[in-house]
């Protein structure tokens, strides 16, 4: 495509015009009758401001490519390609305008690197931090002619587009990769004995075993130990229950807390299809957003990565009165719900414990919430002046009640895990494993 551009003035010749009126000044001073020189001079200023564009020469083609997929969180590239015609060129930037949630503040520059005499080639990274379809609205191009004194610049509509999908870099990782391909989780569901709560058969006892499984009246029998083996719990449900309100939509480290929540979620999710499980998700902020169909096959696992995508962010309070009777009302049997969510005041703490406490009557609950980093180095500070100070004695009141608002919930039966963002996916999966060996969700 051919890119219309018209000349424009560079830094180095305003600061070129700058330099040369003090001296066009001082000399109509000094000589009056050679006043006449300051227009020629400025009048050869802008003569080389337009040669220097013009032989910078014409750009023959304009081009961005990019993935039209990404993560959030994890790194992407846009790249700038120009083709140009006859001149000679000393520099050549881009600019791109797109939405926030793509580069930050919603704009992007980067330098064009020469790979031969008429093409140039520029990578912009960019880091998508939220979820959900960002466009690349604008593409702007200046090239500079060879003095640095003028340039030409195009601009163009690009109108791309990139899905910013939740992230599941986890999923992909070597280490979980290695640790799915054992007997328990590999590619083919086998029935797993010697651990869960599923008789499966009798045995010869052997030593090491535990004692408490001997079954004595069998032994009695045959005049032999023998032992009772059981079969790993499947086909339990995992309900994930993601608080989308404002709480879960505040930063941390750059990224709202609801996209790393969802990807402790969707990493926990993999582990148990893999694991012969059912998972559903469940999203509610003001009133229920999303429950999903239970899914109970990990080549299925796309299905809930579509799903969690569609989590929307909420500058509202949840109703947590309202999205857990729905929920608990749509399930048919004793599942194991994991709720995602924060929660910054105490007095509205408690509808969230009443509610999610009454989840445990029927369904094994586990609450799932990250550290406040902020607070906890503000508390921990050393205080400088009174201001501090009382920043910091605010803050370990606050840290001393949400402390309190968990033990609430550990008195209602709640499994809680509180941990920093980088370590609650894998917190999660060990809670995961634990309750699952324990039996204790069928």
């Amino acid at each position: 495509m051919i890119a219309r551009s018209f000349p424009v003035p560079t830094g180095r010749a305003a600061l070129l015009i700058a330099a040369a009126a003090p001296a066009a000044l001082l000399l109509a001073v000094l000589v009056p009758g050679s006043w006449v020189a300051a227009p020629l001079l400025g009048t050869m200023v802008l003569l080389l401001v337009a040669l220097d564009a013009l032989l910078a020469g014409r750009a023959e083609t304009i081009g961005l490519s990019a993935l039209p997929d990404a993560e959030v969180g994890e790194p992407g590239w846009l790249e700038i390609l120009a083709s140009f015609g006859s001149g000679w060129r000393s520099r050549v930037d881009c600019a791109l305008a797109s939405d926030a949630r793509l580069l930050t503040g919603g704009t992007g520059s980067a330098a064009l690197v020469r790979e031969n005499r008429s093409d140039w080639q520029a990578r912009l990274e960019f880091r998508p931090s939220r979820r959900g379809t960002a466009e690349i609205e604008e593409l702007w191009l200046r090239w500079t002619g060879p003095l640095g004194l003028g340039a030409r610049q195009s601009r163009r509509t690009v109108d791309r587009h990139i899905r910013v999908w939740p992230n599941i870099a986890p999923v992909r990782s070597p280490a979980l990769q290695a640790f799915l391909r054992d007997a328990q989780f590999g590619l083919i569901a086998r029935r797993i004995r010697g651990e869960g709560t599923m008789f499966e058969a009798l045995s010869e006892f052997q030593p090491g075993m535990d004692k408490r499984r001997i079954d004595w009246k069998a032994s009695a029998r045959h005049a032999h130990l023998y032992a009772k083996e059981y079969e790993a719990e499947r086909n339990n449900q995992i309900v994930f229950a993601f608080d989308c309100g404002q709480a879960m939509c505040e930063p941390v480290a750059g990224l709202p807390r609801i996209d790393r929540a969802v990807t402790a979620a969707l990493t926990t999710a993999y582990v148990a299809l893999k694991g012969g499980d059912r998972v559903a998700l469940f999203g509610f902020a003001a009133r229920p957003e999303l429950f999903t169909p239970f899914v109970a096959d990990a080549r299925q696992f796309k299905r809930l990565q579509v799903a969690a995508s569609g989590l929307d962010y909420h500058a509202q309070e949840p109703n947590f009165t309202l999205a857990l009777a729905t929920l608990s009302a749509r399930l048919q049997r004793r599942s194991m719900i994991v709720v995602f969510s924060d929660f910054t005041d105490p007095t509205s703490a408690q509808l969230m414990i009443e509610s999610v406490g009454r989840l445990t009557k029927r369904h094994l609950v586990l609450f799932v919430t990250m550290n406040d980093e902020e607070l906890g180095g503000i508390a921990t500070a050393p205080p400088d002046d009174l201001q501090h100070l009382a920043m910091a004695v605010s803050t370990d009141a606050l840290l001393r009640q949400r402390a309190l608002v968990l033990s609430q919930l550990c008195g209602r039966g709640v499994d809680v895990i509180e941990a920093p963002y980088e370590a609650i996916g894998n917190r999660l999966i060990d809670a995961y494993l634990k309750i699952k060996r324990r039996g204790a969700i069928g």
